[in-house]
């Protein structure tokens, strides 16, 4: 656990100088080829650096913050496009906090309890310190439940996995929030908005699930995707393949987080979730087109049909990819490591 930490600690000293790297670059270099060509290597050791990490809550957070988010947002800033890109240049504390942490600032906290707003913001109030101590109590009591897995159901199990993950997401993206906000001393945007709640896959995927993830994918993939498709098959029907494009490339980013999780070949089973999910959103959103809203599934009955879809997919493709590569054996075993090296620090004369 030692090694691990020291490691940790090294590669994120490594993340924020090369962040303040980008971050003058972007002062002497105008967006384009030049900034491009200064932030290459950057992005490249982004990809590397999570390969130190072994353990699955430290390394799998670093290479979601680093590989992905912060890449696709350096990708951006290389553009001069992005949260990155300001004028004036952003203040350095700024730039680190939103290259590396998936937070969004919220553009306009006046208008979040606007009722012509709700459609889209749904409801932005920061949820209570209660609500994450019950949702840590219940993630407790869920790996407490893991040591009679022999006598649950695999699909049972799986269930569960899924509310694991979920309820740890928010958590931990609640605390780099947190630590986001103080730093900044701005609002910032929530990324889950109660996604059981969903009344479609546009819904889930597009206003309640791992928002950062979306607001990332949708200028560097979904936007660029449109503008080319629209001129081959005009602007009604080009968010179409912006969609599946979009869904590709979180297919291809899910592997390689899930690749520095457990070092092994994948399978393709998380690509194929996917693409599954980005088809169904594409016929979603064709139907959608064509039917009058006013003849379209009441909530009541939409917001089961959705979940039964994501719970079931996930089930079969997305979850049995933490067994296959042992993730949650791992997990268990940071979680003990983790209070041995606490025991360790609070009682260090205590063998």
């Amino acid at each position: 656990m030692e090694g691990e930490i020291i490691n940790f600690t090294m590669v994120w000293l490594i993340v924020c100088m090369s962040l303040c790297y980008c971050h003058t670059a972007g002062k002497i270099l105008p967006p384009g080829a030049g900034r491009f060509l200064a932030i290459a290597p950057v992005v490249l050791l982004f990809f590397l650096l999570p390969l130190q990490l072994t353990s699955v809550h430290l390394g799998g957070a670093t290479a979601f913050f680093i590989a992905w988010l912060a890449n696709f947002k350096l990708l951006l800033f290389a553009a001069g496009n992005g949260p990155l890109s300001a004028t004036p240049p952003l203040p350095l504390r700024r730039f680190l906090a939103l290259s590396c942490l998936p937070i969004k600032i919220l553009q306009n906290p006046s208008e979040k309890q606007s009722p012509k707003n709700h459609h889209e913001t749904l409801n932005q109030e920061p949820k209570s310190f209660l609500n994450y101590w019950i949702k840590a109590l219940i993630v407790a009591l869920m790996v407490k439940l893991y040591d009679y897995s022999e006598f649950i159901h695999p699909k049972v199990i799986l269930f569960i996995y899924s509310w694991h993950v979920y309820f740890f997401l928010e958590i931990i993206l609640a605390i780099t929030q947190f630590f986001g906000r103080t730093l900044l001393g701005i609002e910032l945007e929530p990324q889950f908005h109660d996604p059981y709640f969903s009344t479609s896959l546009q819904d889930f995927w597009g206003r309640r699930w791992n928002l950062m993830a979306t607001n990332i994918l949708q200028p560097t993939i979904y936007k660029p995707t449109v503008k080319i498709a629209a001129k081959v098959v005009g602007r009604k029907w080009a968010p179409l393949p912006g969609v599946m494009a979009t869904f590709l490339v979180s297919a291809i980013m899910h592997e390689l987080i899930f690749y520095y999780l457990g070092r092994m070949k994948p399978n393709w089973e998380l690509t194929w979730f996917f693409v599954i999910h980005g088809f169904a959103l594409t016929v979603e959103i064709l139907v959608k087109k064509v039917l009058p809203e006013k003849r379209r599934l009441p909530a009541a009955v939409s917001v089961p049909v959705t979940l039964v879809f994501i719970f079931s997919t996930a089930i079969w493709l997305f979850f049995p990819q933490f067994m296959r590569l042992k993730i949650d054996v791992k997990a268990f075993e940071e979680y003990a490591a983790l209070v041995s090296f606490i025991k360790k620090l609070a009682f260090p004369l205590v063998s």
